[in-house]
């Protein structure tokens, strides 16, 4: 996933439940898009042309800059350095390995909602660019050249959302419009300021909706249009033919970064309600479980014995939160929330984000084998920051197997899998926590499942099949317990470094 603007992440958790429309005063200036405005502009069926619809909207989408300072280490390279050469070479008053401070800016887009100057644009577009950055300025440029310096009202990550201010007023402004009753196929514009370049409409359809892109959380649940977006476009409206707007562009799919057809627009159901919260000063309470979730793939599906794929599977839980106080335990398997079944366009995610703080909702669950349902208090989600410090950070380097003997063992193994008990000396080399017990793997096949999966040497195995392993030989006997019961898959749940585990299904190997 890139955004739109040519930043490479992953979108982030979250959700909010609700929706405020905006109230305009008696007497405030009209709309750009009222009903009786767009009546002549908007078209029907197969329009001739979108220009008078463009003409309508094109105002009230700005173009947004910040400036940034942000320091960089000096990698002594300067061949100049100490000569009045230098400062065409970073600067004549750096030394090597001391930091020197950069100026940086981003580009993206907005649109105006009111007469006094409230903008909507996305989180990314005026955030840090990189870790130590500090944003100095935001500047807004209107259509008309106007330039405004805008004040960040407020921001949420999760949402990847942002509302500026600009003083100003009678400014042309947009309404929100119902993305809930968009349907795949209809028309959409989308305005933005791709590449720095100004006011740019483009033109498609919506190719899916609720679209699931795999990274995660109560927003990973997008319009997706084929209408051009590109860098830049991050921020902008998306228009339906009656010019509403029913969603933020935010990201692209692009293996070139540059648009391929594949955009994505936050639904205006899920923006408005955090734009009406960060206008009241206030910040987005989300629902929260207090645990890490993974996809069902094909494999797992299988080493569990579920009939199809289906529901979320929980890689873990936190002590004491609301998962943990219900009973929830680590490889149950979600399949509704409060009656709503989980599946790809109602992530887990999305449904608990969406639940009200503090209700009690029943959760239909499968724990080995049996269906069961538990009753959560839902629980506030923390805020992003603190979440991404409880992650901890990545450890990918686990060594090597320095002569072949591993490797030809794990070549005869039916996981394709070396392993030995992990004591706490091996624990501090690999990095995983004190507290971690199971089995440490020495090798792997590389033409084994276990390498297409992407098991190293250094990951620890905790469990397989819901059991916890010390040795190799419980590992060996949940193998042979899996193959007694018909399946061709074994589960296990896998730790590496200070990451949290993760299940992954391996195809165990016959013969």
């Amino acid at each position: 996933m890139r955004y739109a603007y040519a930043l490479t992440t992953a979108l982030l958790l979250g959700g909010v439940a609700g929706s405020v429309a905006l109230q305009q005063p008696l007497g405030a200036q009209t709309p750009q898009n009222t009903p009786g405005a767009m009546a002549a502009a908007a078209p029907r069926g197969a329009p001739m042309s979108f220009a008078d619809l463009a003409a309508r909207l094109q105002p009230a989408v700005v173009n947004i800059s910040t400036t940034q300072r942000v320091q960089v280490s000096q990698g002594g390279n300067n061949p100049f350095a100490g000569t009045p050469f230098a400062d065409l070479f970073g600067g004549g008053d750096a030394t090597p390995g001391r930091p020197v401070t950069r100026q940086a800016q981003s580009l993206g887009s907005g649109f105006i909602i009111s007469a006094d100057g409230y903008i909507v644009t996305n989180n990314h577009v005026v955030a840090p660019g990189r870790q130590g950055a500090v944003v100095e300025t935001i500047t807004v440029t209107l259509p008309d050249r106007r330039e405004y310096k805008a004040r960040l009202i407020g921001r949420d990550l999760a949402s990847d959302l942002a509302v500026l201010k600009i003083e100003a007023n009678n400014l042309p402004f947009v309404r929100w419009g119902d993305s809930e009753r968009a349907r795949v196929g209809d028309w959409v514009l989308a305005i933005g300021n791709p590449f720095g370049l100004g006011g740019t409409v483009t033109t498609g359809i919506v190719s899916a909706l609720h679209r699931n892109t795999g990274q995660g959380g109560a927003y990973d649940r997008y319009i997706q249009t084929d209408a051009s977006i590109n860098m830049g476009n991050s921020g902008g409206p998306m228009f339906d033919l009656n010019g509403n707007v029913i969603g933020v562009n935010t990201a692209i799919f692009s293996p070139s970064g540059g648009n391929v057809g594949i955009g994505f627009a936050i639904p205006a159901e899920q923006a408005q309600p955090v734009i009406q919260a960060l206008m009241r000063g206030g910040r987005v309470r989300r629902g929260y479980l207090g645990v890490q979730i993974q996809q069902i793939t094909p494999d797992i599906a299988e080493s569990l014995g579920l009939e199809r794929n289906r529901g979320e599977l929980i890689a873990s839980v936190e002590p004491d939160g609301a998962a943990a106080r219900a009973g929830i335990r680590q490889g149950d398997v979600v399949v509704s929330v409060g009656g709503t079944p989980v599946s790809p366009d109602a992530t887990l995610s999305y449904l608990v984000s969406n639940s009200p703080i503090g209700s009690r909702v029943p959760i239909e669950l499968i724990r080995d084998g049996r269906r069961q349902t538990v009753t959560v208090v839902v629980g506030e989600r923390p805020p992003e920051e603190q979440l991404a410090q409880r992650l901890g950070g990545d450890n990918d380097d686990f060594g090597t197997d320095d002569d072949g003997t591993s490797q030809r063992q794990a070549s005869t193994a039916s996981l394709g899998l070396a392993v030995q008990p992990l004591t706490p000396g091996i624990a501090r080399q690999v990095g995983v926590p004190a507290t971690t017990r199971g089995v440490v793997i020495g090798a792997v096949d590389p033409s084994s499942d276990a390498a297409t999966k992407g098991l190293q040497r250094g990951d620890v195995i905790s469990s397989a099949n819901g059991r916890p392993v010390a040795t190799a030989e419980e590992l060996r006997a949940a193998v042979a317990e899996a193959n007694r019961a018909g399946r061709s898959s074994v589960l296990l749940l896998v730790q590496r470094g200070n990451n949290p585990a993760r299940y992954i299904g391996l195809r165990i190997k016959n013969g």
